[in-house]
């Protein structure tokens, strides 16, 4: 991946041939961690994981002159797009449910039942943001692990820390937002 530290640095620099020489040695992680994070999605999910690819590719390098300090800054930044993707979607379906732009229907003929999918990632993506206010290290750990399924080790590298620290980290990160979650959902 030395290659693609040197095109990030590229990308940094605003150098615009940068990021389409960089796609091609990502691509095929990027789809891993969309399909990763697309597993975790309500059955018949509109979109799918080389969409949310291309839609977070169009995040991350769109900016102005992105700054990656790295591979494992520009993965977890990835992780973030694609998460902030999803919620948003989840958020725009919630708000069709509550009527937006909605004609009326007779409620005797409509199945009430509705997927919990997106309220619960509106949840967990809430939950994430109190976590890194309060300790955006721990946060960062959780968007690695559940977000771009890395390893402890590979989180390790990627923030510089001990594999030890990770899973202290992972550990009071599971906790912390499972009392965070039921929270909200109370």
């Amino acid at each position: 991946m030395i290659g693609a530290t040197r095109i990030l640095n590229a990308i940094g620099q605003g150098d615009p041939k940068a990021a389409e020489d960089l796609l091609p040695l990502v691509y095929d992680e990027l789809r891993k961690l969309a399909a990763h994070k697309m597993t975790g999605e309500a059955a018949g999910h509109t979109l799918q994981p080389t969409a949310l690819v291309h839609e977070a590719w169009l995040r991350l390098v769109g900016a102005d002159s992105p700054q990656f300090d790295g591979r494992g800054h520009f993965f977890a930044a990835a992780a973030e797009a694609m998460r902030r993707i999803l919620v948003d979607r989840a958020r725009q379906k919630l708000a069709l449910k509550r009527g937006a732009g909605a004609e009326r229907v007779d409620l005797e003929s409509v199945d009430l039942a509705a997927p919990e999918g997106d309220a619960k990632l509106v949840r967990v993506h809430e939950a994430l943001d109190a976590l890194e206010a309060e300790d955006p290290l721990e946060a960062q750990v959780v968007k690695l692990r559940f977000f771009v399924g890395m390893s402890n080790d590979e989180v390790a590298e990627a923030l510089g820390v001990n594999e030890k620290t990770v899973r202290r980290h992972w550990n009071h990160a599971k906790v912390w937002l499972y009392d965070k979650i039921r929270g909200i959902e109370d």
